[in-house]
């Protein structure tokens, strides 16, 4: 109960004062109260006698319009953030700044006749106003610097990381922004820092298996997704990178257990299978890496990986006339794709048919025209 009214205080002082801002208030962001020696309940105690005195204005003031106006002013903020106090229901937030939009229009209301009230004092006429000026410009200025921060996810993580820089999610985002512009060593450091906030994310800890993967640090990020796994056992991306890792290994048979779970998770998943392809090729399982790739390529129809993996894989197996039908089939889903028809190329010169050869050699060469390979081959 403490707790729920610290946010309706925070929720408060949000209107009051807007600087405290942050994208997400989940993990940590607000500590939470466990004793009643809490100096922040003091806070709760202001909040309180706040609202109180706004209610006995509603229902005592001698002026029955500015009963009504204070009364329509409490009704605006309070009835639109009912659903978020976790009376009714719980929500599934700890903050949403979302939630205030509409109250805020209360809270223009009730500053309003509180300029009102003052500037029915003469000599307090051109103080409240010059305050109310200020206040304006504060909160143009607020608005205009909040604003510009929405205009690139980076400046909102960072600046979500001067409110919250306890808040895992806050470092979670920031380091995958920083793995899609390459900046590698800071994604690192801040899925790191996140795992250590929090414990059990687990999407951290994927993120930050994959980019250890990359780096050939796979034992360490064996660990990170096995953790991962056993927090989440429904983790559909995490047994897939799990699978990966541990093929890397050479642990096929708990890499073919990975991607079967991943499976499990999330039937509708052409990567995994792709993956289970290319692992059973790696043991010798022909036919099964064949019924992999057509399960990724029904789902997917446009994963060219599995498409020109099959079409290989039947070539290497010397079944020409199937690998040349399979790379016309994926031609339809596909028909600028350089890399099936280099294959499809390759596949024709093993047969001697060079002129079909030549001409798919052309016709990749005319789609992809700096690939070296394919002048090679030509």
């Amino acid at each position: 109960v403490l707790n729920y009214n610290y946010l309706y205080a925070i929720n408060a002082w949000i209107l009051l004062c807007p600087q405290w801002l942050c994208f997400d208030w989940s993990m940590g962001c607000v500590p939470t109260i466990a004793s009643l020696d809490d100096p922040r309940l003091i806070a709760v105690m202001l909040f309180w006698v706040m609202l109180l005195l706004l209610l006995w204005t509603c229902l005592c003031n001698e002026s029955i319009a500015t009963r009504r106006a204070v009364s329509l002013a409490m009704a605006v903020i309070v009835v639109p953030f009912l659903p978020a106090t976790n009376i009714l229901f719980r929500v599934g937030f700890v903050v949403a700044e979302r939630v205030l939009y509409l109250p805020s229009a209360g809270f223009c209301l009730l500053v309003v006749l509180g300029l009102r009230r003052i500037c029915s004092y003469p000599r307090l006429t051109e103080v409240a106003l010059a305050g109310f000026v200020l206040l304006i410009l504060l909160f143009a200025a607020r608005s205009a610097q909040r604003s510009n921060e929405w205009r690139k996810g980076i400046w909102l993580f960072r600046a979500g990381e001067k409110v919250c820089p306890d808040n895992a999610k806050v470092h979670y985002n920031i380091g995958k922004l920083c793995a899609d512009v390459g900046k590698t060593e800071e994604a690192i450091e801040r899925y790191r820092r996140a795992i250590e906030l929090n414990p059990v994310y687990d999407q951290a800890m994927n993120n930050l298996a994959n980019m250890l993967k990359d780096q050939g640090k796979e034992l360490e990020a064996e660990l990170l997704l096995d953790k991962a796994v056993s927090i989440s056992p429904d983790f559909a991306a995490a047994w897939m990178n799990r699978g990966i890792v541990k093929a890397a290994l050479k642990k096929y048979q708990d890499a073919e257990y990975s991607y079967k779970q991943g499976i499990r998770c999330r039937r509708n998943y052409p990567d995994c299978y792709y993956n289970l392809g290319n692992l059973y090729i790696d043991m010798g399982r022909s036919q099964d890496a064949l019924d992999a790739y057509r399960n990724a390529t029904s789902l997917k129809p446009t994963h060219w990986n599995a498409w020109n993996n099959a079409v290989v894989l039947l070539d290497n197996l010397g079944l020409y006339d199937q690998a040349v039908n399979l790379a016309f089939s994926a031609l339809k889903f596909l028909p600028d794709n350089s890399a099936l028809m280099f294959t499809l190329a390759s596949c024709y010169g093993k047969q001697g048919k060079f002129e079909e050869s030549e001409k798919w050699f052309l016709a990749a060469l005319q789609r992809n025209p700096q690939n070296a390979n394919i002048h090679l081959n030509l």
